[in-house]
C-alpha cells in the first residue's frame, strides 16, 4: 500500500532535471513530460537513420515516397493494429517497384523493416521521410 501511495505523490522540484526555479503544478505529477519525450524519440530515430549505409538510406527515401500514396486519413497504416498480411503485401509491391528502378534492390525483409520504421514515424508525428519540429 505504501508503494502505490508513493507513485501518486508529486515529484520534488529538485528531482526534475533541466528546470530551474519553481515548477508549475502540472509538471510535478508523473507523465507530464510524455509529449516532449515522443518528439525527442523521433529526433533520435532520425539521427540514427542518417548513419545507415547509402544504399539503405536511398531505399528508405524511396519507400517514404511510395508510402506517401498510402498516407491518407483512414489508411491502414494508422490502424491501431495494422494487418500483418497487408503490410507484407505493401512491402512486396514496394519491392517490385524498387527492382524495376535499381539492379541491387534490397530483399523483401529489408523493405519490410524500413516500411515499419517509416510507418512508426508517421504514426508518431513524422511526415514524408523527415521530421519537422
Amino acid at each position: 500500500m505504501e508503494f502505490h501511495s508513493k507513485l501518486l505523490q508529486p515529484m520534488q522540484e529538485s528531482n526534475v532535471r533541466g528546470w530551474n526555479g519553481p515548477l508549475p503544478f502540472y509538471m510535478t505529477y508523473p507523465g507530464c513530460r510524455v509529449l516532449n519525450q515522443e518528439a525527442m524519440l523521433l529526433q533520435d530515430l532520425e539521427y540514427l537513420q542518417q548513419t545507415w549505409p547509402d544504399q539503405v538510406r536511398r531505399c528508405q527515401k524511396r519507400i517514404a515516397q511510395i508510402l506517401d500514396k498510402a498516407d491518407y486519413e483512414g489508411s491502414m497504416i494508422y490502424d491501431e493494429y495494422p494487418d500483418r498480411y497487408s503490410l507484407q503485401a505493401l512491402a512486396k509491391s514496394m519491392q517490385k517497384v524498387l527492382e524495376t528502378e535499381e539492379e541491387n534492390a534490397p530483399g523483401e525483409d529489408m523493405i519490410q523493416v524500413l516500411l515499419c520504421g517509416e510507418i512508426y514515424k508517421r504514426r508518431h508525428g513524422g511526415r514524408r521521410g523527415s521530421i519537422s519540429f
